[in-house]
């Protein structure tokens, strides 16, 4: 096989592909929008408030509703022992003011 005709098939192939998957993101776009549309509407229908991300701690569950002490209601040197406070970090209203940056 020459070199020419090799390039060529490998082009074409790249090229088709490529074509295939720009049409395939376009499709699945279209779909998500759909999606989009239909749990919007029913986070309205069922008034829906925050996500819950977590299911394990009251902390974790809402995060726009936390405070200083929930993590620490068991005991005040407890450690975390819910594998979900360790992804999230506190919200940004109760992360400054009290700790003190040397």
């Amino acid at each position: 096989m020459r070199r020419s005709t090799l390039y060529i098939t490998i082009s074409s192939t790249l090229l088709f592909v490529s074509l295939f998957f720009g049409v395939f993101s376009v499709v699945k776009i279209k779909q998500s929008h759909e999606v989009d549309f239909r749990m919007g509407r029913l986070v309205r229908e069922l008034d829906l408030t925050d996500l819950a991300l977590f299911t394990e701690a009251g902390y974790t569950r809402h995060l726009s509703q936390t405070d200083f002490t929930t993590p620490f209601q068991d005991s005040p040197m407890s450690f975390e022992h819910f594998p979900s406070g360790s992804f999230v970090a506190p919200p940004a209203h109760l992360r400054g003011g009290h700790v003190k940056n040397h």
